[in-house]
């Protein structure tokens, strides 16, 4: 079943997603796994009091990306002809980064081990990247014969540069947690033992603060690379103006002034 592929568990307004296929080290191409996280996105989404989302690997792997033994095999998405797989695509693992690179939610990866291929993107996807020493980065594809074939370029170029990106792609060798660390992929190298509790966190500071703010500051930083600064100031103008007219920010305002917590409704 696709519900079992993605475990979903909210506490308070923290939801945390856990791939989970740890037998097959939660490879992200078959369809009951897409299925699975594009279902699970849409339960984020119509939940208003969900605020934060975290995502993470069952066992020992966050993701080994697409399925080798089904590319072999020519199966599932990688099976019949040449318009069949690119049909495959279109119609399956495609629709995942358009719906959660798209999320107004914050969302923090919690890499507790490697991350290949689709799944780097999935990483990528995620706006505050957390990691423990075992984890590592690769994008394989040109050492399996193919290439990046979910965003991988277009991600990786924004986030790590182009000359950092090319390495990785070019040579589809890994990068392990202090490289990725020091070309910006992760924020923060985190025991093992450690990473789900850090990763909640910094997920409840952010599920703290007013929604819609939140929400608008997250569109906000996805907009930015591809504006003029001129744009992207006229975006802001127009969401302060938003803003300044909610009730959460005069409750902000209030609290402030008078040095207590605020609490926020999302209006």
């Amino acid at each position: 079943m696709s519900e079992d592929r993605v475990l979903y568990h909210r506490d308070g307004a923290v939801v945390t997603l856990t791939l989970n296929r740890p037998d097959e080290l939660n490879a992200f191409s078959d369809g009951p796994m897409v299925d699975g996280f594009l279902a699970a996105l849409d339960r984020v989404k119509a939940d208003a009091g969900v605020r934060c989302v975290i995502l993470t690997g069952a066992g020992r792997a966050f993701s080994a990306g697409g399925n080798v033994k089904h590319m072999r095999d020519k199966t599932d998405m990688f099976a019949g002809t040449t318009s069949d797989i690119e049909r495959a695509y279109a119609d399956g693992i495609h629709r995942v980064p358009p719906a959660f690179w798209n999320l107004e939610i914050p969302v923090i990866a919690a890499v507790n081990g490697p991350a290949y291929g689709a799944a780097l993107d999935l990483v990528c996807m995620c706006d505050i990247r957390l990691a423990t020493p075992a984890a590592k980065f690769g994008a394989p594809f040109v050492k399996l014969g193919i290439s990046p074939g979910d965003g991988a370029a277009w991600f990786l170029s924004r986030i790590i540069g182009p000359s950092a990106a090319a390495e990785m792609i070019l040579t589809g060798e890994p990068a392990d947690a202090e490289k990725a660390k020091a070309w910006g992929l992760i924020s923060r190298i985190v025991p093992q033992e450690n990473l789900l509790t850090e990763a909640h966190a910094i997920a409840c500071r952010i599920a703290a603060n007013a929604p819609r703010a939140v929400q608008l500051s997250k569109r906000l930083l996805r907009k930015a690379p591809h504006q003029t600064l001129e744009d992207h100031l006229a975006m802001c103008a127009a969401y302060q103006a938003l803003l300044h007219g909610t009730a959460d920010h005069a409750e902000a305002v209030a609290a402030h002034l008078d040095k207590r917590k605020p609490e926020f409704d999302g209006n």
